[in-house]
């Protein structure tokens, strides 16, 4: 799909130079870069569903949990 966007000119220019460093086009560029951005927040948006389900958890393990690790490191040792 074609697009017109508005970019500064300098981050126009920058990433001309990068395109011809790397021998590929604006628009494979663009394409990755969008991409990139989009993993990055979906990832962001994991992260931070994440977060809100378990703020509401106790971030202490039950007392059996504890009980149990505390026997394997001291059997360990």
């Amino acid at each position: 799909m074609k697009v017109a966007v508005s970019i500064p000119d300098a981050v126009f220019e920058a990433a001309d130079r990068l395109a011809e460093r790397r021998r590929c086009s604006r628009s494979s560029l663009y394409a990755e870069a969008l991409q990139r951005l989009l993993a990055h927040e979906d990832s962001e948006a994991v992260t931070a569903r994440l977060d809100a389900i378990y703020s509401d958890e106790s971030p202490q393990l039950a007392p059996e949990l504890l009980e149990a690790q505390r026997r394997a490191l001291t059997d360990r040792w």
